[in-house]
């Protein structure tokens, strides 16, 4: 399974970024979720919203809810984090990720291997 990942960079805090990730068409993850998970310096990756391909039930971290909203465009198998109202607090390096839904809920960095990852991209918030 192969992820592409894109968007990020710096911005400013209050403003918006939005971060993309498409799966290879050459695999079908219908049943699966598609998500990002973040690592801040010195701390642990945590995870912070993910989205099922098929029926588009999302789950998010309760530190970004309210200002993250996560979509996807199911024939495309790609998502999309819309990332608003971001604070420095936000600034990490942005995994995405493929894998079961509930994987993010209970998600601890033991977990890694249940899922297939991109490249990480840098996101930094200003203040």
């Amino acid at each position: 399974v192969q992820l592409q990942a894109s968007g990020g960079g710096l911005v400013q805090s209050g403003g918006s970024l939005r971060l993309s990730c498409a799966v290879s068409q050459s695999t079908t993850i219908d049943h699966y979720a598609i998500g990002w998970f973040r690592q801040a310096p010195g701390k642990e990756r945590e995870a912070v919203s993910g989205i099922m391909v098929s029926d588009g039930r999302t789950w998010y971290a309760d530190s970004v809810k309210g200002r993250f909203t996560i979509s996807r465009d199911r024939a495309k198998q790609t998502a999309y984090l819309q990332m608003n109202n971001v604070e420095p607090e936000d600034t990490a390096v942005y995994y995405c990720a493929t894998g079961f839904l509930a994987a993010w809920q209970n998600y601890s960095p033991k977990d890694d291997n249940n899922f297939y990852w991109a490249q990480g991209t840098q996101v930094t918030v200003s203040s």
